[in-house]
């Protein structure tokens, strides 16, 4: 299982790092980009990408758009604001289009978001490589806090209470609290309990949470209610999301903030305004125009999402179920297209017959011998020593966009040659790896 142990003690960044490496999740995409260029077979699994392409009534947008080069309003236009505002209300979480801000991709507002804040942030252990990086830029570092078993993207909230006196007993100030629903990198959900519990917590440490809701549209049971602590902490909760995933448009840059209302909601609105105002000024307009598009619902981008959540429900578990069948311990996938399988259970071999003692090293060894981009659990937060990887499934879908539309229409995807033959070659390698080393055949005379 993934970090998810209530004994594990919170641990913080520090300070700001003087010099800032290339994001793990971008360095991995380049080092499989030159493992191709070699001509290396290699199988995809690091990226964070979708891996879909974008639909064409929202390409037809973005071009109808095209002609709007003029600087808009700090907050994003009128249109845009009102068409998430109706997106959240749908979704349980009435929404006023003044609480609403646009930008350069929720990745952007997130920073933000931590720049306003300013203290120390809390994130989960494990979570997104690029929070604990932009809580060290923008504000005084995070504190790191361990997940609940089989809840990623939360952090415990026994846990939290804890980690928050302690820090603030050392003069700390510790200003919110960042959960994922679901999660990157373990895609499981957190429970509704888990997170009314949390919200109890933050109000009680007046802590301002910020949901990022990214992947809720990619839920792989479409009936699960996604517990947004919006709905059980209103007056401190900002919610995130973007048209990067459940649209695949993650090279679009385009994203949404729900502010909530009330006094705290007013005064980091008012930040993040002049946050933004300093850094991008205003969120692309022709983005802008599709975004409020894609905000408002048609029937066919709601199609397209309920299509790709199908798609990206049963690749993962294929990968996951590969995985098991090689003896690593796997959270079931519950969300967005990412398997965070765990191979400590076959620690002794691949120390005796690889020298791997690290969740790095078994990364390395994967692309280097094997082709297969992963990335370490250390690179979210983990213990460099666990050896567990996120697996990003979505890239299996085809290098062509008639292979990846297929991929969407079929009603069995993994009957497809190219998504099979990349799962046996998965096994492959996962057998060579984990198999015993064969016994020497005894000399003879």
């Amino acid at each position: 299982m993934p970090v998810e142990n209530e004994s594990t003690e919170a641990t913080s960044t520090g300070s700001r790092p003087r010099r800032v490496p290339l994001s793990p999740t971008l360095a991995i995409n380049e080092a499989i980009a030159r493992k191709r260029r070699e001509g290396v077979r290699v199988l995809p699994l690091g990226f964070g990408e979708a891996g879909l392409p974008i639909h064409p009534a929202l390409a037809r947008e973005l071009a109808a758009g095209s002609d709007r080069g003029a600087y808009g309003p700090v907050a994003g236009s009128a249109a845009l604001r009102a068409a998430a505002a109706g997106y959240w209300s749908r979704r349980g979480l009435p929404t006023e289009p003044a609480m609403v801000v646009g930008g350069p991709g929720s990745k952007a507002l997130l920073f933000g978001l931590v720049m306003s804040l300013g203290g120390e942030i809390v994130i989960p252990a494990p979570s997104w490589v690029s929070y604990a990086a932009q809580a060290a830029l923008a504000a005084e570092g995070a504190l790191q806090v361990a997940t609940p078993p089989g809840e990623g993207g939360l952090p415990s909230p026994a846990l939290l209470a804890d980690a928050v006196v302690r820090a603030r007993s050392q003069g700390r100030s510790v200003a919110g609290v960042v959960v994922t629903l679901p999660d990157n990198p373990t895609g499981t959900l957190a429970s509704e309990q888990s997170v009314r519990r949390l919200c109890e917590v933050a109000r009680e440490l007046d802590l301002v949470i910020i949901s990022d809701e990214i992947y809720r549209d990619l839920v792989h049971d479409p009936s699960r209610d996604v517990p947004s602590p919006a709905r059980y902490a209103p007056e401190r909760t900002v919610v995130t999301t973007a048209l990067s995933k459940h649209l695949a448009a993650g090279g679009w840059r385009i994203g949404v903030a729900r502010l909530p209302e009330g006094p705290i909601g007013e005064a980091l609105r008012s930040d993040l305004l002049g946050v933004g105002s300093e850094i991008w000024s205003s969120a692309p307009a022709p983005m802008q125009h599709a975004a409020a598009f894609a905000f408002s619902e048609p029937p066919e981008l709601v199609e397209r999402v309920n299509r790709s959540r199908r798609l990206h429900a049963i690749v993962a578990a294929a990968v996951a179920e590969r995985f098991e069948a090689a003896g690593a311990r796997v959270p079931s996938p519950e969300g967005a297209f990412y398997v965070y399988p765990d191979l400590e259970p076959l620690r002794d071999r691949l120390r005796t017959d690889h020298g791997v003692r690290t969740g790095t090293q078994l990364a390395e060894l994967l692309l280097e011998r094997y082709g297969v981009g992963v990335l370490p659990g250390a690179a979210f937060g983990d213990a460099d020593e666990a050896l567990r990887m996120r697996v990003s499934s979505s890239l299996l879908y085809g290098e062509t966009e008639e292979q990846r539309l297929a991929a969407l229409a079929t009603p069995d995807p993994l009957t497809l040659p190219w998504i099979a033959d990349s799962l046996d070659r998965l096994s492959e390698v996962l057998t060579a790896l984990t198999a015993p080393t064969p016994l020497a055949a005894p000399a003879t005379c």
